[in-house]
């Protein structure tokens, strides 16, 4: 028979799957001798059935009550008891961190009866009313689906009432008034009451943890984050102690590491006279964790040496949450702490310094998501005014939006193309759409360990907390600040996540440290060694080579300082804009062979010092150049602006320009119904004359021009929409013919390999024959997205992907990231077929997953030699082509 139920002293942390991470983590902790109040978990497993059956497993409920009689046992109390109750805690806990976005529910076990009895053995009336309505409240909300909102507008009104800034000021009676008020409105709103059974209440918390699973905010949150739906949550029951037994009692949350910094040393908020949801929450602003030094340095010093040995243990970032009862301390879980992307650069680097993990764990550590963060200008601080007000830099990075004051609004802006900054007194779960959508979040209460400090910093967002001068008010859609000035919504505003600054309008913003080491190479102690390091590293380890996609020498300079091993991917049309269409205009409207050589060769010496100056910037590495691909209609007026003034003209009695109407009459003969599925690539080059041929002159010439300089070209040319391989062979008859004719001319021998960007599905299930005509390939993985999914880009982004994300067809973009069971089947065909046809085929992608991190680790898996993406994604691209080469080693994801 299954088994759902193991208590704390019976698991450990390589049982994440099973026992959820919070449960692994809560038993390795037991194993290591820590204080971890007793308790059990009961498993994924049984999650998911329940959400497959929609009941709960058979024999469950068995099970849970003989883990409950054991912890009855160790307790001396049983649950519920009239004159000392055991109390116990319900929380959810999955494989994969999830903070905030599933359910926790305290004391349970408390009633009409049994918070008499807790206030007689505590001495704490005020304590025993305090925990009971928490418990209501919490119950009402997860369990029997009460909005939240309406027990904080009850206790709104209690506070008012009595004139009490806070809860802490509420007294027993006024907390006793407040549980009657709490169990009213459950009434009123569900029909029910609240129920007094303590095995009822644990029965139901459990069930309510698994269905919250499937609530809203939680799969929005595994979406975002990429976390499988069908994986199930864990529940944990624990034996519960009180921070909120008064001034010698507390709760906290801490950090082994400052987890936006990456510092060594005890970062983290606690609250005295609290229970922990109250930390995470930020409903009152805490104090720094060094603080419980003066008030219990007995408590704090065992704090310090269980974090030690946790983060020794687990050896990364460790994330604990505590409570201290009556100076007692007690441990309630730990986890590896997401971080910033600056704090998981500089604590991969120590902690290998410190040898508690090798070179190359300590590039699994890292990412290329964080990297590309770590590139984002921040602001000039030598530039700007006063600061509006200062908070706590709870997640690092730079960002300018209008302010708005709730999470529909802040997800209509977005929509609509604003960026906003989420402002809130604190955030909730329920903020998360607007969290997601906004560019930073800006708190008025909370410390670095609240909700939106937590959810920000794992989402990579900007984040500026407890801003205490800022008067938040949501209602009135505006904050005051201290000095008087008022914001209201709309307005511009600036979030620092380095130093917690918040500034009126858009502040300036300069190069990122990282950036300039890329674009200069010049280290510097702190971060930068700490990303050239992690560079260093991958650049050691990987196999991949990472090229560029650039059109211009200016590109190809940059993105030779960022490391590209050459260019995957010159589009030659980019060649063709400016000044230069009027000459492609020539070539089209010519009347015959003589016109259109003219046009063509007037082109010829454009091109060829464009593609001069590419192989200079790229010297002796190789440079892909692709012959013209879009349709040439591209290159004419608009069709519609150009009927527009013919027919101005006529309406003023003038005769239209001549050449508007020869414009016309072309774009109308090459109009398509689906131009990219049209007159383009490599069928361009067998119906027009002369054209193929001039693109390879100027590539060959260019080759002659750089050789001759001492230079060491390393050209090649790569024929665009290949479908079948006789139009390949054909037109690499036409290059070989004019590399030939050049070879004779300049008396120096021109070879440049030819080969296809493979972006059609027949194209890849044909691989095996077009590699007999290719000397390598190149996935222009765009296209096949779009061929072999059926979409055109640019009409269904916008149309219908936000839909099929909500839905979950989608869990990211295929345009973003590579749909590994579509057209990665096809990359995974064509790499094999193309492999055993010319074994030594040289195979890349130059499409822009080329780019993309979860991309790059399927390239790798697939066997291909190289990337290609543009400039400023190559140095993401050279660390996720290391991380891709350990993938098995470490396990990357860890975080």
């Amino acid at each position: 028979m299954d088994r759902f139920v193991y208590a704390f002293t019976e698991g450990g942390r390589d049982m994440a799957a099973l026992l959820g991470g919070k449960g692994a983590n809560l038993a390795e902790m037991t194993l290591l001798g820590l204080p971890v109040p007793p308790g059990f978990t009961v498993t994924t497993e049984a999650c998911r059935v329940f959400l497959d059956t929609g009941a709960e497993p058979d024999g469950l409920a068995r099970e849970i009550s003989d883990h409950l009689t054991a912890l009855e046992q160790t307790a001396g109390r049983r649950l519920g008891q009239p004159d000392d109750p055991l109390l116990l805690s319900v929380r959810s806990g999955a494989r994969f961190s999830m903070p905030g976005m599933m359910e926790t529910i305290l004391d349970i076990g408390l009633n009409d009866a049994s918070v008499l009895g807790l206030a007689k053995s505590s001495g704490n009336e005020r304590f025993a009313w305090d925990s009971y309505r928490r418990l209501v409240q919490m119950f009402g909300s997860t369990v029997m689906g009460v909005d939240t909102a309406r027990f904080e507008h009850v206790m709104g009104d209690i506070k008012r009432a009595r004139g009490a800034a806070s809860d802490l000021d509420l007294d027993a009676a006024d907390l006793a008034g407040l549980v009657e008020a709490y169990k009213e409105l459950i009434r009123q709103e569900t029909g029910d009451d609240f129920p007094q059974s303590p095995a009822e209440q644990l029965r139901r918390a459990v069930l309510a943890v698994f269905e919250s699973w499937n609530g809203e905010r939680a799969r929005l949150y595994r979406r975002r984050e990429h976390i499988p739906e069908d994986l199930g949550t864990a529940v944990n029951v624990q034996t519960m102690v009180f921070g909120n037994l008064g001034p010698d009692s507390g709760s906290g949350v801490a950090f082994t590491r400052d987890p936006a910094t990456g510092q060594p040393g005890l970062y983290g908020d606690y609250l005295p006279n609290a229970q922990g949801e109250d930390v995470v929450a930020g409903i009152r602003n805490t104090v720094p964790i060094r603080e419980l030094e003066e008030r219990y340095p007995t408590s704090y010093a065992q704090l310090r040496d269980h974090m030690r040995t946790l983060e020794t243990h687990y050896r990364d970032l460790c994330d604990i949450e505590f409570t201290v009862e009556h100076g007692r301390l007690w441990m309630l879980q730990t986890r590896v702490g997401k971080r910033a992307a600056e704090a998981a650069f500089a604590i991969a680097a120590e902690l290998v310094d410190e040898g508690l993990i090798s070179p190359d764990e300590g590039l699994a550590r890292v990412s290329g998501d964080g990297l590309a963060r770590l590139m984002f200008p921040r602001f000039d601080t030598s530039a700007v005014g006063d600061a509006l007000a200062h908070g706590l830099p709870a997640s690092p990075g730079a960002a300018v939006g209008a302010a708005v004051f709730d999470s529909a609004e802040a997800v209509r802006r977005a929509a609509a193309g604003e960026k906003v900054v989420l402002v809130r007194q604190e955030t909730t779960p329920d903020d998360l759409p607007g969290m997601i959508a906004a560019q930073a979040v800006l708190t008025s209460r909370g410390g670095k360990t609240s909700h939106a400090a937590v959810v920000a910093r794992g989402m990579g967002k900007v984040c500026v907390c407890g801003a205490e001068e800022l008067l938040v008010d949501t209602e009135a859609r505006r904050f005051t600040t201290r000095d008087g000035t008022v914001v209201e919504e709309g307005t511009v505003v600036s979030a620092d996540g380095f130093d917690g600054s918040v500034y009126l309008g858009a502040a300036p913003l300069v190069d990122s440290t990282v950036m300039r080491y890329f674009e200069t190479g010049e280290r510097s102690a702190g971060l930068v060694e700490s990303v050239a390091r992690a560079m260093e590293r991958a650049d050691g380890v990987r196999r991949l080579e990472v090229r560029a996609n650039a059109d211009t020498p200016e590109d190809a300079a940059l993105a030779r300082r960022f490391g590209a091993q050459g260019v995957g991917l010159c589009r030659t049309e980019h060649m063709f804009l400016g000044e230069r269409r009027k000459l492609v205009e020539a070539m089209i409207l010519a009347r015959n062979d003589t016109e259109r050589e003219e046009a063509l060769n007037a082109l010829l010496p454009l091109q060829r010092q464009d593609f001069v100056g590419i192989l200079e910037a790229m010297d002796g590495l190789p440079v892909t150049v692709r012959l013209i691909d879009p349709p040439l209609h591209e290159f004419l007026p608009d069709r519609t602006d150009l009927a527009v003034r013919i027919a101005t003209a006529e309406a003023r009695g003038d005769v239209p320009d001549p050449h508007d109407t020869e414009l016309l009459e072309a774009v109308n003969r090459m109009h398509e119904e689906n131009p990219m599925l049209g007159l383009r690539g490599v069928r361009l080059g067998l119906v027009v004359p002369g054209l193929v041929a001039m693109q390879v002159r100027a590539i060959a010439e260019a080759v002659v021009e750089r050789t001759r300089a001492g230079g060491f070209p390393e050209a090649e040319i790569m024929v665009p929409l290949v479908g079948a391989v006789e139009e390949l062979r054909i037109e690499r008859e036409e290059v070989e013919r004019v590399l030939a004719e050049v070879s004779a001319e300049s008396g120096i021998p021109v070879h440049c390999p030819v080969g296809t960007m493979i972006e059609l599905p027949r194209a890849a299930l044909t691989a095996g024959r077009i590699a007999e005509e290719a000397e390598f390939f190149s996935f222009g993985t765009n296209d096949l997205t779009q061929t072999t999914w059926g979409f055109s880009r640019d009409d269904v982004e916008a149309a219908f992907f936000s839909a099929y994300l909500d839905k979950g067809i989608f869990a990211t973009s295929p345009f973003e990231a590579i749909d590994r069971a579509g057209v990665g089947r096809l990359v995974q065909i064509a790499v094999a077929e193309g492999r055993a046809a010319r074994p030594e085929l040289k195979i890349g992608v130059c499409g822009e997953h080329g780019g993309d991190p979860d991309s790059v680790h399927f390239f790798h898996a697939a066997g291909l030699d190289y990337v290609s993406c543009s400039p400023f994604r190559v140095p993401v691209a050279r660390l996720e082509a290391g991380r891709a080469a350990l993938e098995g080693t470490e396990d990357s994801d860890s975080r």
